[in-house]
């Protein structure tokens, strides 16, 4: 005599229908994660914006323009193998391939830009416009940014266009306020950003 005691096959059909839900939330979940390209290091983010911050105050120093153009290379190169290093770092421990899949079509979307950029360095260096470089430099950044963080999270291309409305004012502005922008991009967006990136997506 217990009325209020649910049936059994009634309890059943519930236990099977969350089950089921949460089968479905875990296979959405999964399609989305597979979808994006989410092994970009926000610390590594973080850690290139610091090492900007430095070049900006190095290159602010320099008396010669090529001088001022070697320390941005420099730091140029130390981004690259900070950012890919614990990029690819990242990836291996979430086991997300890097020259497969998503990670592939994330660094094909990323790579042209970064390519047009170094061939008009030196073509703008060659024909003496190199106070134009700054704008350019974060223009086309910004357009790399925005096309690979298309298959990345939805804070990466947010940062890219960020990194575009900067290139395009710097090319506007004074070339005394170069390093500025380029303080202001490189390193305080990448410094905002990879802490924002970092604390959402697990480093």
């Amino acid at each position: 005599m217990y009325p209020n005691r649910p049936r059994p096959d009634r309890v059943k059909i519930k236990a099977l229908h969350e089950h089921a839900a949460e089968n479905l939330i875990f296979i959405r979940e999964t399609m989305e994660r597979a979808g994006y390209f989410t092994a970009v290091s926000g610390w590594g983010t973080a850690i290139i914006g610091f090492t900007a911050i430095l070049a900006t105050f190095i290159a602010s120093q320099q008396s010669s323009t090529d001088a001022w153009l070697v320390t941005w290379l420099v730091d140029a190169a130390l981004a690259i193998t900070v950012g890919v290093g614990l990029t690819c770092r990242k990836a291996y421990k979430a086991k997300i391939p890097i020259l497969s899949g998503i990670g592939r079509k994330f660094a094909f979307s990323l790579c042209p830009p970064m390519l047009a950029g170094a061939f008009l360095t030196a073509v703008f260096y060659r024909v003496g416009l190199t106070s134009a470089l700054p704008g350019l430099w974060l223009l086309l950044y910004g357009t790399g940014i925005v096309t690979g963080g298309a298959f990345s999270a939805r804070v990466v291309p947010v940062m890219g266009l960020c990194f575009m409305l900067l290139g395009v004012a710097a090319s506007f502005s004074p070339p005394s306020w170069g390093d500025g922008f380029m303080g202001t991009g490189f390193g305080g967006l990448h410094i905002i950003f990879g802490w924002w990136m970092a604390r959402k997506d697990n480093g």
